[in-house]
């Protein structure tokens, strides 16, 4: 960590929330087949906590709706994030909590694909290595205290 305060990114870039997502009356309809679009894998991923700061990774533009593919047919998501700088440590703890995240929400058919942007991150093809492998991914998740810390990121902010 290079501050007294043991932050990297001391002063990071707060940007403007959107609007939140209008509920069509077919989306509340359970007899209306209503496949899954960007827009609703976004609305999931928002409101994630960054470690570091208290505000959200939509605020911090680490995730953003153009980065977002869905497939409903092939059961896919790919979320692409950006860390807020080149050296974050935090990349692959909030990649996990992405992933997390997508997995308790989307059904089990959806195979979620999780990755830095290119060119954003100093260390991203060893992150994305460590984010697409499962072993890896379940044994980060058996260790309590990081399961503890992803819970941390996942938990809903006071208004």
């Amino acid at each position: 960590m290079s501050t007294a305060e043991g932050l990297e990114n001391v002063n990071p870039t707060v940007h403007d929330r959107l609007s939140e997502r209008q509920v069509t009356v077919s989306e509340e309809d359970d007899d209306t087949e209503d496949p899954f679009d960007s827009r609703e894998i976004f609305d999931l991923v928002r409101n994630i906590n960054d470690p570091e700061h208290p505000l959200t990774l939509e605020e911090l533009h680490v995730v953003e709706n153009a980065e977002i593919q869905v497939d409903d047919k092939e059961n896919a998501v790919k979320v692409t994030f950006t860390p807020t700088i080149p050296h974050c440590s935090m990349a692959t703890l909030i990649g996990l909590s992405i992933r997390v995240k997508l997995q308790r929400a989307l059904p089990p058919r959806f195979k979620v694909d999780v990755c830095i942007k290119e060119g954003t991150h100093v260390s991203e093809k060893a992150v994305n290595k460590q984010l697409a492998d499962k072993e890896r991914i379940a044994a980060a998740l058996e260790n309590n205290s990081l399961l503890e810390v992803v819970n941390q990121c996942l938990a809903e902010r006071d208004a």
